[in-house]
């Protein structure tokens, strides 16, 4: 095919016009009906590249995975891992029945994700367009016409014209295009791979959504986590003021350590205001993915609980088959390597088989005659095989554009690739690093209680100054809030995982849902300032 592709520039232009069926024009239809013939042994024949997906470099294990107890392993099961197979609720791992509710209502009413679904049908129209031209089209009319025809088509050149007439025609008209060279059919395997990509896109968005909703909830968990360790920390700070103030009252500390005690519980309660407003913003924030007004959502104050959820990463071999956005890039691949071979079509002959027949008559009584038929077969209708033989360079032109979005498609698949293992190494380090984090902060907790505890008691004892009360409750409050923050941050970079994994299977075990997660311990059984809660699914 290469070298006719070659050779197919020196071709000069055909056109073969069924126009006579006279004994001297038989010959010639002989060897126009055997060079069609010959051609209709190519139809077919497709000068797309033979596609293959390019090879990406792949590690044998993640270098960041943590090595997993066969306990551990049994708590997230993957079924054959296939992009094409459709995901399972995977937040449902978490046992939380209000995160499946959102969930739920997101994917019914989100609005980015409806607009991705309408993409979707749009590419699936594009392909059954697509898909027409391999069929013939067929095409009828009816009605009259008011024609004089020239003196000259009869061969009279007398001057006397012919009187105007009206004529009656029904009709049926056809045409078909014979796929020669495969022009057609690799339209329609690249409209069929854009579909594809369509799908694997609106996949793509399905997961972030259900990721986003995950993720915004455990935000505004962390936010009412972060505003119970204020609200604890002002009513702790309004009993030292209450405190102070006796002792000032009756003269046993000076205006210095009551102007202090007021100080700290105002600052205290202005902190307590700025999560208020981050709050209400991740509250508006998660409304909006759940398609409603940030009217028509209020959210009940939750604290975090720590989430506990393994997840083994599998091998990224396997990654490459899950991920939406990997499948995107590679059927865009698909698609270009389907357009090179429209564009080397273009070097060849095509073949348009047209034709019209029907009844033709000066009498509507009379059109329907076995008489009256009539068919037409000529240049302007009849069966056309053409060549361009200049056309300054267009095809070339066009050829190593389709090779050059081919070549781009390569390098942005191979790159979304690179891009998936960082993510879930990304996440691998981050829940890694955060177990151990999370136990560290426990103790700087634990410690920072104990130190506050202890120069209350001093200072009521009166052997230090105010002052050392204020640093230790100080380094209480920042102990506290890091260590909240720690659990939202492993329940973002859990959903963060199985988002960057390809998101969860149908047939995934998951935990029995809480209705609440119970309220908050007492600071003192949990100096963290919250109840663990621990979701890990057998199988």
């Amino acid at each position: 095919m290469n070298n006719l592709l070659k050779r197919s520039m020196l071709f000069p232009t055909l056109q073969i016009l069924g126009t006579s069926r006279t004994p001297a024009a038989l010959p010639v239809l002989s060897g126009r009906s055997a060079l069609l013939a010959s051609l209709l042994v190519v139809a077919g024949c497709s000068l797309a590249p033979a596609y293959k997906t390019p090879v990406a470099a792949t590690p044998p294990a993640f270098k960041e995975a943590a090595v997993l107890t066969p306990q551990e392993a049994g708590s997230w099961k993957q079924a054959q891992p296939a992009e094409d197979i459709a995901r399972g609720e995977w937040w449902k791992v978490f046992g939380d029945a209000q995160l499946n509710d959102y969930e739920t209502q997101a994917l019914a009413a989100n609005q980015n994700l409806a607009a991705a679904a309408a993409r979707l049908k749009e590419s699936r129209a594009i392909q059954q367009t697509a898909k027409a031209a391999l069929y013939p089209s067929l095409g009828t009319g009816f009605g009259p016409a008011r024609q004089q025809l020239s003196p000259g088509s009869f061969d009279v050149f007398n001057g006397v014209g012919t009187a105007p007439q009206t004529v009656w025609t029904a009709q049926v008209n056809s045409s078909y295009e014979v796929d020669l060279f495969g022009r057609v059919a690799s339209t329609v395997n690249a409209a069929k791979a854009d579909t594809q990509q369509s799908e694997a896109l609106f996949r793509s968005v399905q997961l972030a959504l259900q990721a986003d909703v995950a993720q915004n909830y455990f935000t505004l968990r962390q936010l009412d986590a972060e505003l119970d360790v204020f609200n604890r920390t002002v009513e702790l700070r309004r009993q030292a003021l209450d405190f102070v103030q006796h002792r000032f009252n009756a003269g046993d500390v000076s205006e210095l350590d009551l102007a202090q005690a007021k100080s700290e519980l105002a600052s205290a309660r202005s902190d307590a205001m700025t999560v208020v407003r981050q709050r209400a913003a991740s509250e508006h924030s998660l409304a909006v993915l759940l398609g409603k007004a940030p009217a028509e959502l209020t959210v009940a104050a939750n604290p975090l609980t720590p989430v506990d959820v393994k997840i083994p990463p599998g091998l990224p071999s396997s990654l490459l088959e899950r991920r939406p956005d990997v499948t995107a890039a590679e059927r865009a691949m698909a698609a270009e390597n389907a357009r090179i071979g429209v564009a080397k079509a273009a070097f060849f002959p095509s073949l348009t088989l047209t034709g019209v027949g029907g009844f033709e008559s000066a009498n509507l009584g009379s059109l329907f005659l076995w008489s009256s038929r009539t068919f037409l077969l000529g240049p302007l209708s009849g069966t056309s095989l053409n060549l361009p033989i200049f056309d300054g360079g267009l095809r070339t032109g066009n050829l190593a554009n389709a090779r050059a979005k081919y070549e781009e498609d390569v390098a942005n698949y191979r790159q979304q690739v690179l891009v998936a293992f960082q993510e879930v190494e990304d996440n691998l380090a981050n829940l890694r690093v955060l177990e151990d984090q999370t136990q560290v902060q426990d103790q700087a907790v634990q410690a920072s209680a104990r130190a506050a505890q202890l120069s209350r008691t001093q200072y009521e004892d009166g052997s230090v100054a105010y002052l050392e009360v204020i640093d230790n409750e100080r380094s209480l409050l920042q102990s506290r809030l890091a260590s909240v923050q720690l659990q939202g941050a492993q329940a973002v970079s859990t959903v963060n995982l199985i988002r960057a994994l390809g998101g969860g299977w149908g047939d995934m075990p998951v935990a029995p849902a809480n209705e609440t997660d119970g309220a908050a311990a007492s600071p003192a059984a949990n100096p963290s300032g919250t109840a663990a809660n621990t979701a890990v699914v057998q199988k």
